[in-house]
């Protein structure tokens, strides 16, 4: 799907793509910033001291970028097995029940995907910082932005997860999954902000 043609789906009445797969989406645009930064800075003589550790750098942010990319996909696709299962029949009890399991199982489909978006958002904001605090001092905005859009992904997905725990009613499953996403969400509360301290002196 062109860019184009994504931002028309999402603006459309149809629940998906959605919040979802668009915070999906601020993962993989995070992880190429950092990219981005690390391409910048590599083959200059000034920050030839730091040339492994970008290096080291690519093939996760890579890795991150691509499996976020098709998250986003992912995600429309969990959300459409849990409105498929409200479709069942529900005319007898033996339809209810089996209604119900599908819808279960959806929701909690739905709240699995989003949750590794979160996880893998996170663990962008580590290499964020590096290159904001060791990479190209010309493109610290970029890495700030990418901390910045890392923070979104994570949180736009966190939030994702715990307005699906509401309709669980496996309860040792929503405990569980609220417990991370809680971390998640105020572990990148914390980076994101320690990255803007970070840069405030660069950027003033």
């Amino acid at each position: 799907m062109r860019m184009e043609e994504f931002i028309e789906a999402v603006g459309s009445s149809d629940p998906a793509p959605g919040g979802g797969s668009v915070s999906a989406l601020c993962g993989a645009l995070s992880a190429a910033l950092s990219r981005m930064v690390v391409g910048l800075t590599l083959g200059k003589k000034k920050y030839e001291d730091v040339k492994g550790e970008m290096e080291d750098m690519l093939p996760d942010l890579e890795k991150l970028g691509r499996e976020l990319l098709e998250a986003v996909e992912k995600d429309s696709r969990s959300f459409e097995q849990y409105m498929a299962a409200l479709s069942l029949p529900k005319e007898t009890e033996e339809e209810k029940a089996v209604r119900f399991k599908a819808m279960q199982e959806g929701l909690k489909a739905a709240v699995i995907v989003p949750l590794s978006v979160a996880e893998k958002s996170l663990s962008i904001l580590p290499y964020a910082k590096a290159v904001a605090a060791r990479g190209n001092r010309t493109a610290v905005t970029d890495a700030l932005v990418s901390a910045m859009t890392a923070r979104t992904a994570v949180l736009g997905a966190v939030f994702n997860v715990k307005i699906n725990l509401k309709s669980i009613e496996d309860e040792v499953f929503v405990r569980e999954i609220y417990q991370k996403a809680t971390y998640l969400e105020q572990k990148a509360e914390l980076m994101e902000e320690e990255i803007r301290c970070l840069t405030f002196g660069a950027l003033n």
